[in-house]
């Protein structure tokens, strides 16, 4: 018998790295999600009394990879952010109502920075855990060869 064929393509290792690889997937999208947030900060309406931007938020949703039966995350719907418009005076704007008040975006650079923060940190975490499975698998093999 081959000893490298004895590895199951679904053992821990495996599953640890599908479930790393979701996790990447997952908070590459929650990072697009925020820097698209940031990107539109100061996206006003076009027209009088119209809608400004409104800040998009992502959920996770829990899955199972049928190949390795690992638990993954996965990218859950997109929504909108019900939070309130912020109002700015400024009656020389396009968009003012007829009090002269803009609706801005309800995108606060502080609520994203710390978005990204913590979509970063996950991110390099599966990272790690993807690494080191490698790792792992190498030296795994190294011994078998051996």
């Amino acid at each position: 018998m081959n000893p490298v064929s004895s590895i199951s393509s679904a053992g821990p290792l495996s599953q640890a790295m599908s479930t790393a690889a979701s996790g990447l997937h997952a908070q590459a999208t929650r990072l697009r999600l925020v820097a698209e947030n940031l990107a539109n900060a100061d996206s006003t309406a076009a027209v009088p009394g119209g809608s400004p931007y409104q800040r998009k938020v992502m959920s996770f949703d829990q899955a199972v990879d049928k190949v390795t039966g690992a638990a993954t995350v996965m990218p859950g719907p997109v929504t909108t952010d019900p939070t309130a418009f912020p109002t700015m005076y400024d009656p020389s704007h396009p968009a003012a109502d007829a009090n002269g008040y803009v609706s801005m975006p309800n995108v606060s650079s502080d609520i994203e920075t710390a978005d990204m923060r913590e979509s970063e940190r996950s991110y390099e975490a599966n990272l790690q855990v993807l690494a080191q499975a490698r790792t792992m698998y190498g030296k795994t093999l190294d011994i078998l060869k051996g």
